[in-house]
């Protein structure tokens, strides 16, 4: 019996390809290549360089204590996370389950049985088997739905850990959006006190006589409430902040506690390392590339379905019935079986299954490729945002000066001669007031520029 169970497996080897017993590699027509645009401008960017940006821990990166108290908190917290943990255990309990159909399953069916013929002495049956049966199935189908547990389970965490570069990024973001909208308010908020006390000064010059006109003092007042009308737009906007981090802390809407903003957390020059890093960095990447290997292994399981399965059950046991005849005590019962299935036709559906399967893994190619090229767009946009913003916050800042010279000139001329009017003054003051709110959305514009290639380059991992 157990030749005839040698040859049956021996020959279901031979009758197999090896193609279903075939790894996933990853295709030579993913290219990583010129990935990122050359970006040889002021502000440098190392792309040899192994050491990339996005590998530094994001307690380094982000280290006002504030701030990491937040992303500490929403990592611990935050409902999508914790989907994902419970994903991954679904996908360990299923590459289990993957794992054990290796095994022959088990069964203990006892039965009894009481009869009678024609009113005569009573006769007693019983039998208590244990039943095994053994599922090979062809060749290859087993080891590649374990193969495809073990990259669903990789996938399952590649997911988490996109949720969690999206966290540390939304978090900082929010930060800094609150940060700044408290840097714009505290300007507009100083900017309309100062406009408060010019058009009293207007309106008394005016009063006087000579010294001013109606035009003038309808003008400045104008003015003030228009930068009046900013602040409840901009207390409003911080609340809406505050509640949107609330959400990702999973927590009910409260005020957040947070720093001064400066803008000035993040170096000048970023490495961005080789871009192959980001087949391994970027989640989405990664995520993408092992659902082409998922449907690698769907196509070699398609593929083994033409050829035989095998299946081998057998029953032991004890009886006290042999056949016809009644024997007692019991005596041990052995029986096995093993059967061997070829496909010879099925409607087509074993070719309409390796089809799609097929189909499937070129989509899902393709899929990986465009993943791929939007990492590195991704990376080039930020690393072309952080250049511009660094060169913009230097001439916003020369202008603010110059601005701010500007109002100092027409406030002493004034005060000391008639050879510049209040309406000069205050239009000086209004320019300045602008450049000071576009240099604070300048340095927010370069954070989170910073905080984008972190993310894109697949930063924030565990």
């Amino acid at each position: 019996m157990n030749k005839i169970f040698v040859t049956i497996l021996c020959g279901t080897a031979l009758l197999s390809s090896c193609r279903t017993m075939s790894n996933y590699e990853r295709p030579e027509s993913v290219s990583t290549d010129s990935l990122y645009r050359d970006t040889t401008d002021t502000y440098a960017v190392l792309q040899g360089d192994t050491t990339s940006f996005g590998n530094t821990p994001w307690r380094e990166v982000f280290t006002e204590p504030q701030l990491q108290a937040l992303i500490e908190k929403a990592l611990a917290q935050n409902a999508d996370l914790r989907k994902a943990d419970l994903t991954i255990t679904q996908a360990e309990a299923a590459l289990k389950v993957a794992r054990l159909a290796y095994l022959p399953s088990l069964a203990f069916s006892p039965q009894g049985t009481i009869s009678s013929f024609d009113g005569g002495k009573a006769t007693k049956t019983y039998s208590l088997p244990v039943q095994a049966s053994w599922q090979i199935g062809s060749l290859g189908s087993l080891r590649n739905v374990k193969k495809q547990g073990e990259v669903n389970l990789e996938l399952s965490r590649a997911s988490k850990q996109a949720v969690r570069t999206n966290i540390i990024s939304a978090v900082a973001n929010l930060y800094y959006t609150l940060q700044m909208l408290d840097e714009q308010l505290a300007t507009t908020e100083a900017t309309l006190a100062i406009w408060g006390k010019n058009v009293t000064a207007m309106e008394k010059m005016w009063e006087v006589g000579g010294l001013t006109n109606s035009a003038a003092v309808e003008q400045a007042k104008a003015n003030y409430y228009q930068i009046e009308a900013t602040v409840p737009a901009l207390k409003q906007s911080i609340t809406s902040a505050e509640n949107s981090l609330c959400l990702i802390l999973h927590e009910a809407p409260h005020p957040i506690n947070r720093g001064t903003f400066s803008g000035n957390g993040f170096p000048e020059q970023l490495k961005v390392g080789v871009p192959v890093q980001l087949l391994s960095n970027r989640p989405d990447v990664k995520a993408a590339e092992l659902t082409l290997a998922n449907a690698f292994y769907q196509t070699n399981v398609a593929r083994s379905a033409f050829y035989p399965s095998l299946t081998i059950s057998g029953q032991a046991g004890w009886t006290n019935s042999a056949g016809a005849a009644i024997t007692n005590p019991a005596k041990f019962l052995a029986s096995a079986v093993g059967s061997l299935v070829q496909p010879l036709f099925a409607n087509g559906q074993l070719t309409a299954q390796l089809k799609i399967a097929k189909a499937q893994q070129e989509a899902a190619l393709i899929d990986f490729q465009q993943s791929l090229y939007r990492a590195g767009a991704e990376v080039s946009d930020a690393l072309s945002q952080y250049q511009a913003r660094c060169t913009q916050e230097q001439s916003i800042s020369r202008q603010v000066e110059q601005l701010q010279k500007a109002v100092d000139d027409t406030n002493y001329l004034f005060a000391h001669g008639n050879t510049t009017s209040y309406l000069e003054t205050l239009t000086a003051q209004s320019s300045l007031l602008q450049a000071q709110l576009n240099l604070i959305s300048t340095k927010f514009d370069k954070v989170q520029a910073a905080i984008t290639l972190y993310q894109a380059l697949g930063g924030g991992r565990d």
